[in-house]
């Protein structure tokens, strides 16, 4: 009777006034002792508020309820949805809202409330695969920023590979210690792409050098994702790597050169199609034309592959020295052994232009850490 009589006041009461009555009827549902049929009395007159004219009604009930593990979702899941004042603080404190409700608001919301579900106190797996998988860039770095998601490496690849274009997401990507190497890898060729594109950079350098420089910047921060990936890491990135059309002769040789040697074994089983055992055995004990047959049963022209058994046997004998410094000279001893060649083909020559850029590279580090060291024990 309270409760009908209530909803006959409503209808002729000021809004302000009908805003008061909301907060105080939200109150005495939360925290009085009501009878069942009272209560029950009291979600439906809760619920005939929701259609109210005047949001501040709407907004009273939201500040009730918001936070109230005993609100009645259905209410909750209404207001979730109301004009973003009063929906703001139900998604960011309802502890109602279930991962359904959540989805299904981002689903149907705007960039302001997929937003305010990413910067929730607790986003669950499957809210923030639905974040990754419909967000714009703004909501998504909300959801990186914020420290209490649960995100998968499934969740994290889609997102570097829907906004892997923005510096913001990249830059918070890679703030991650659980960043998984795959997806790495994914942002290193987005920021390669960037400089390839960029008019000021084509303009200064042109586009075939700096074609150039991108793909072996690209190459050179692949070989640095390599030298920390974790082995069980390794398939899935080398796959991804040459479904992308990168497992070509240079980048493998890159590769070998660059000591990524578990890298190298894992391409050519993905590239072979050879039980990895197998594989494995061969590049580490084989004799020489063992290792050429699955060379080139791997895809390698006979005119190169001679080149990459040669980088093997180096290899071989490197790690087997007592000292290990010759393992930073495969490059230079290959050189050694193939310049004064006249008879090379086209390809291998141009194979060893990358490994003559590559030694290049090593020495002019080596002598930046030289002088470094030598400006510390001055200093």
């Amino acid at each position: 009777m309270i409760v009908a009589a209530f909803l006959k006041w409503v209808e002729t009461a000021k809004a302000q006034d009908r805003a008061r009555a909301a907060n105080a009827l939200a109150r005495a549902y939360l925290k009085s002792s009501m009878a069942p049929p009272d209560r029950q009395a009291a979600q439906l007159a809760m619920t005939y508020l929701l259609d109210d004219p005047a949001p501040q009604v709407r907004l009273a009930l939201a500040e009730v309820l918001a936070a109230a593990p005993q609100a009645p979702r259905a209410i909750m899941v209404c207001l979730a949805e109301d004009q973003p004042e009063i929906a703001s603080l139900v998604i960011l404190q309802s502890p109602v809202l279930v991962d359904t409700d959540l989805v299904d608001i981002a689903g149907r919301g705007t960039l302001e409330t997929r937003a305010l579900i990413a910067a929730r106190p607790m986003v669950s797996v499957a809210v923030a695969a639905a974040l990754a998988e419909i967000g714009e860039g703004a909501e998504i770095e909300v959801l990186l920023e914020n420290p209490n998601v649960a995100f998968t490496r499934w969740t994290l690849k889609r997102i570097a590979e829907r906004h892997g274009r923005s510096e913001r997401v990249r830059s918070l990507l890679l703030d991650r210690d659980d960043l998984p190497a795959d997806v790495r890898q994914i942002l290193v060729q987005f920021v390669a792409d960037a400089l390839a594109g960029s008019d000021l950079v084509r303009a200064a350098v042109g586009q075939r050098r700096i074609e150039r420089i991108a793909r072996e910047a690209s190459d050179s921060a692949t070989m640095a994702i390599l030298a920390s990936v974790l082995v069980d890491e390794l398939p899935g990135l080398v796959e991804q790597l040459r479904s992308a059309g990168r497992l070509t002769p240079a980048f493998l040789m890159h590769g070998l050169c660059a000591g990524r040697t578990d890298f190298f074994a894992t391409a050519l089983v993905a590239i072979s199609g050879m039980e990895e055992r197998r594989v494995r055995s061969i590049l580490a004990t084989g004799r020489y034309h063992a290792v050429r047959a699955l060379l080139e049963a791997s895809g390698l022209t006979r005119d190169v592959s001679e080149i990459f058994v040669e980088a093997i046997m180096l290899w071989r004998n490197a790690i087997q020295t007592p000292m290990g410094f010759e393992l930073d000279h495969i490059a230079h001893r290959l050189l050694q052994q193939y310049r004064t060649r006249s008879d090379l083909s086209g390809s291998a020559a141009a194979l060893l232009d990358m490994v003559e850029r590559l030694a290049i590279a090593e020495e002019r580090r080596m002598a930046r850490d030289y002088a470094t060291g030598l400006a510390l024990t001055a200093a």
